[in-house]
Protein backbone atom coordinates (compact mmCIF):
# COMPACT_ATOMS: atom_id res chain seq x y z
CA UNK A 1 0.00 0.00 0.00
CA UNK A 2 1.27 3.77 -0.64
CA UNK A 3 0.40 5.94 1.94
CA UNK A 4 0.92 9.00 0.23
CA UNK A 5 -1.14 7.69 -2.67
CA UNK A 6 -4.10 6.56 -0.49
CA UNK A 7 -4.26 9.56 1.42
CA UNK A 8 -4.06 11.13 -1.58
CA UNK A 9 -7.32 9.57 -3.26
CA UNK A 10 -9.20 9.48 0.41
CA UNK A 11 -9.11 13.22 0.73
CA UNK A 12 -9.94 14.09 -2.87
CA UNK A 13 -13.09 11.85 -2.03
CA UNK A 14 -14.08 14.55 1.09
CA UNK A 15 -14.64 16.82 -2.15
CA UNK A 16 -18.43 18.12 -2.11
CA UNK A 17 -19.54 15.70 1.43
CA UNK A 18 -20.37 16.24 4.95
CA UNK A 19 -16.13 15.30 5.33
CA UNK A 20 -15.32 18.56 3.57
CA UNK A 21 -18.46 20.72 5.54
CA UNK A 22 -16.55 19.18 9.20
CA UNK A 23 -13.03 19.78 7.52
CA UNK A 24 -12.15 16.09 7.83
CA UNK A 25 -9.05 14.85 6.66
CA UNK A 26 -7.19 12.00 6.61
CA UNK A 27 -4.18 11.67 8.01
CA UNK A 28 -2.85 8.17 8.28
CA UNK A 29 -3.69 4.09 6.87
CA UNK A 30 -1.67 1.44 6.83
CA UNK A 31 -2.93 -2.62 6.52
CA UNK A 32 -4.88 -2.16 10.14
CA UNK A 33 -5.71 1.28 10.85
CA UNK A 34 -7.28 4.40 9.19
CA UNK A 35 -6.80 7.71 10.72
CA UNK A 36 -8.60 11.09 9.95
CA UNK A 37 -8.34 14.38 11.94
CA UNK A 38 -11.46 16.95 12.45
CA UNK A 39 -10.85 20.74 14.22
CA UNK A 40 -13.03 21.01 17.06
CA UNK A 41 -14.79 24.65 16.75
CA UNK A 42 -18.03 26.48 16.86
CA UNK A 43 -18.61 24.78 13.00
CA UNK A 44 -19.46 21.38 15.09
CA UNK A 45 -20.23 22.82 18.35
CA UNK A 46 -23.52 21.79 19.64
CA UNK A 47 -25.57 24.76 21.96
CA UNK A 48 -23.69 24.42 25.06
CA UNK A 49 -19.83 24.94 22.86
CA UNK A 50 -18.60 21.76 23.26
CA UNK A 51 -18.29 19.42 20.60
CA UNK A 52 -21.40 17.66 19.37
CA UNK A 53 -22.19 13.79 19.31
CA UNK A 54 -23.21 14.06 15.79
CA UNK A 55 -19.87 15.37 14.34
CA UNK A 56 -18.29 12.88 16.35
CA UNK A 57 -20.47 10.14 15.11
CA UNK A 58 -19.56 11.47 11.45
CA UNK A 59 -16.16 11.51 12.33
CA UNK A 60 -16.03 7.66 13.73
CA UNK A 61 -18.44 6.62 10.13
CA UNK A 62 -15.75 8.23 7.59
CA UNK A 63 -12.83 6.44 9.38
CA UNK A 64 -14.77 3.25 9.55
CA UNK A 65 -16.51 3.30 6.45
CA UNK A 66 -13.25 4.05 4.59
CA UNK A 67 -11.19 1.63 6.12
CA UNK A 68 -13.72 -1.11 5.37
CA UNK A 69 -13.47 0.10 1.85
CA UNK A 70 -9.97 -0.42 1.62
CA UNK A 71 -10.15 -4.18 2.67
CA UNK A 72 -12.29 -4.83 -0.57
CA UNK A 73 -12.39 -4.78 -4.18
CA UNK A 74 -14.61 -1.66 -4.54
CA UNK A 75 -14.87 -2.71 -8.30
CA UNK A 76 -17.55 -5.25 -7.45
CA UNK A 77 -18.30 -4.49 -3.94
CA UNK A 78 -19.88 -1.70 -1.53
CA UNK A 79 -19.27 -0.88 2.27
CA UNK A 80 -22.50 0.46 4.22
CA UNK A 81 -22.83 0.76 7.80
CA UNK A 82 -25.45 -0.77 9.62
CA UNK A 83 -24.93 0.05 13.05
CA UNK A 84 -22.81 2.45 15.11
CA UNK A 85 -22.51 3.13 18.55
CA UNK A 86 -20.85 5.71 20.98
CA UNK A 87 -19.96 6.31 24.19
CA UNK A 88 -18.74 9.61 25.02
CA UNK A 89 -16.29 10.12 27.65
CA UNK A 90 -14.87 13.57 27.91
CA UNK A 91 -15.85 16.59 26.27
CA UNK A 92 -14.32 18.89 24.05
CA UNK A 93 -14.28 22.63 23.24
CA UNK A 94 -11.15 23.43 21.23
CA UNK A 95 -8.20 21.78 19.66
CA UNK A 96 -8.57 18.66 16.97
CA UNK A 97 -10.01 15.05 17.74
CA UNK A 98 -8.72 12.26 15.79
CA UNK A 99 -10.90 9.22 14.85
CA UNK A 100 -8.32 6.08 14.72
CA UNK A 101 -10.31 2.77 13.16
CA UNK A 102 -8.83 -0.62 14.02
CA UNK A 103 -10.29 -3.68 12.95
CA UNK A 104 -12.04 -6.49 15.49
CA UNK A 105 -13.76 -8.45 12.47
CA UNK A 106 -13.25 -8.21 8.86
CA UNK A 107 -15.17 -10.96 7.31
CA UNK A 108 -16.33 -11.66 3.93
CA UNK A 109 -19.81 -9.95 4.36
CA UNK A 110 -19.45 -7.86 7.43
CA UNK A 111 -16.61 -5.74 9.29
CA UNK A 112 -16.39 -4.37 12.96
CA UNK A 113 -14.16 -1.78 13.89
CA UNK A 114 -13.56 0.08 16.97
CA UNK A 115 -13.21 3.73 16.48
CA UNK A 116 -10.79 5.56 19.18
CA UNK A 117 -11.92 9.33 19.69
CA UNK A 118 -9.06 10.94 20.68
CA UNK A 119 -7.95 14.77 21.53
CA UNK A 120 -4.00 15.96 21.06
CA UNK A 121 -3.11 14.56 24.16
CA UNK A 122 -4.29 10.87 23.27
CA UNK A 123 -7.07 11.54 25.88
CA UNK A 124 -9.99 9.61 24.87
CA UNK A 125 -13.08 11.47 23.93
CA UNK A 126 -15.09 8.75 22.36
CA UNK A 127 -15.42 5.42 22.01
CA UNK A 128 -17.30 3.99 18.82
CA UNK A 129 -17.42 0.60 17.45
CA UNK A 130 -19.00 0.60 13.43
CA UNK A 131 -20.63 -2.70 11.76
CA UNK A 132 -20.22 -2.57 8.00
CA UNK A 133 -21.89 -5.05 5.55
CA UNK A 134 -20.09 -5.36 2.51
CA UNK A 135 -22.68 -5.71 -0.58
CA UNK A 136 -22.79 -6.73 -4.04
CA UNK A 137 -22.82 -3.45 -6.15
CA UNK A 138 -25.47 -4.49 -8.50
Amino acid sequence: MDKQKTLSILNSMNKNTLMETLSIEFIDVDENMVMAKMPVNAKVHQPYGILHGGATAALAETVGSCASALFIDTKSKIVKGIELSINHLKSKKEGTVFGIAKPIHKGRTTHLWEIRIEDEAQNLISLCKLTNIVLDKN
